[in-house]
């Protein structure tokens, strides 16, 4: 996770702490909305990423306030303080990084199997 915290953070241009919770509410949403075991390979690849995960769901009643899907996530991302363009950076970046864990052809199958983050790939 320390990793792909510091990997993010600098190329993202986002401090260490943003960076980590941002991983969290993406690879969260990644588990409810993709491929569950293409997304599962990846997560299992991440050290440190199912706690990541797990802090990201303490939100408590906002997250269901503002429904699913990736509206939700650029919600909660914008709500960390990241504008649209750093959270495309971010999803880019993400993507890079689970290509070399996981492989191009699996990453593209959550890119593609997950409604609406092609635009971010």
């Amino acid at each position: 996770m320390d990793e792909l915290v510091g990997q993010l953070a600098a190329k993202a241009g986002i401090n260490g702490a943003v960076a980590e919770k941002t991983i969290g509410i993406v690879l969260g949403f990644l588990r409810n909305e993709g491929p569950s075991d293409k997304v599962q390979a990846l997560i299992d690849q991440i050290p440190g990423a199912e706690a990541a995960i797990a802090a990201s769901n303490n939100s408590g009643g906002l997250s269901r306030l503002m429904g699913g899907g990736l509206m939700a996530v650029g919600t909660r991302l914008m709500a960390l303080g990241l504008s649209m363009s750093e959270i495309q950076n971010v999803a880019r970046e993400l993507f890079r990084f689970g290509r070399d864990k996981i492989g191009a052809d699996q990453m593209g199958e959550i890119i593609s199997g997950t409604p609406g983050l092609s635009q971010f790939a």
